[in-house]
């Protein structure tokens, strides 16, 4: 197939990507603007590129007039989560989306299923509708679930991987399993202290947004020349705010809009 016509080819896996990680990326920033909690940390893709297609075909025979029928992943997007729990969270946000805007064919999960190497992840297989300038296509897409520590753990190997091709050398291929454990004690380690992180998460935009109206209700009684408890309600202010007590912040603030002149 000439350069020019593979070019052609990866265009609508191109727009697949495209289109899906704008769709997973508004998930994570309509629960941001909404100070909820997101399982989604973030979101990356890609489109294979051509050598790695045909790398791929030669290790699993296929040929190259069914490239597009038995190659799943020429179009990948990768969803990164904080916490092994937060996987499964996603994993049903996208499960609720088939048969709307993608059909799902396979799921793979080698989060319970550790393949060989070490390698943990969750995988989606989906049909993705893509508008092409000759009508409606149906392409194959994977969808690539994983925490931060596996997408770090499976970004070194695979680069590793492809400088050794087959050839890696035994000592770093056990010093790979090995790290490859410590991930996956860093995930346990984490997810025994998801409550106390989410906790801390969750108060910080509350604090800011509480910290940014009270700021503003002094502002607004310093124009009305309310200035006899200006110094004062300044001092209280930083009082409460090193001590972070929220209920006592609120308080603090429904006090000040009292005082406001409507």
């Amino acid at each position: 197939m000439e350069i020019q016509n593979w070019k052609k080819m990866l265009i609508p896996y191109t727009q697949a990507v495209d289109e899906l990680k704008i769709k997973f990326k508004a998930i994570r920033k309509e629960c941001k603007t909404l100070d909820e909690y997101s399982p989604i940390e973030f979101v990356t893709g890609r489109v294979k590129n051509i050598s790695s297609i045909l790398e791929k075909a030669k290790k699993k025979n296929i040929p190259l007039s069914q490239i597009e029928d038995k190659i799943e992943d020429i179009a990948g997007i990768r969803i990164m989560c904080q916490f092994v729990e937060d996987i499964y969270r996603v994993i049903n946000i996208v499960r609720a989306r088939d048969n709307k805007d993608m059909i799902i064919i396979e799921e793979r999960n080698y989060i319970e299923n550790t393949k060989a190497s070490g390698y943990r992840s969750y995988h989606i297989i989906i049909k993705y509708p893509v508008q092409t300038a000759m009508g409606e296509r149906f392409i194959f897409a994977e969808i690539q679930i994983r925490t931060l520590a596996m997408n770090f753990w499976a970004t070194i190997e695979h680069s590793l991987r492809y400088k050794y091709r087959q050839n890696m050398p035994h000592e770093l291929q056990d010093r790979l399993i090995k790290a490859a454990q410590a991930a996956y004690l860093l995930d346990q380690e984490m997810s025994a202290i998801r409550d106390e992180v989410l906790r801390a998460q969750t108060n910080l935009p509350e604090e800011s947004h509480l910290v940014g109206d009270i700021l503003a209700n002094i502002q607004t009684l310093f124009k009305q020349q309310i200035t006899r408890e200006l110094q004062a309600t300044q001092d209280k202010f930083w009082q409460l705010w090193e001590t972070s007590n929220m209920e006592e912040l609120e308080l603090f603030n429904e006090e000040l809009a009292a005082k406001i002149i409507k």
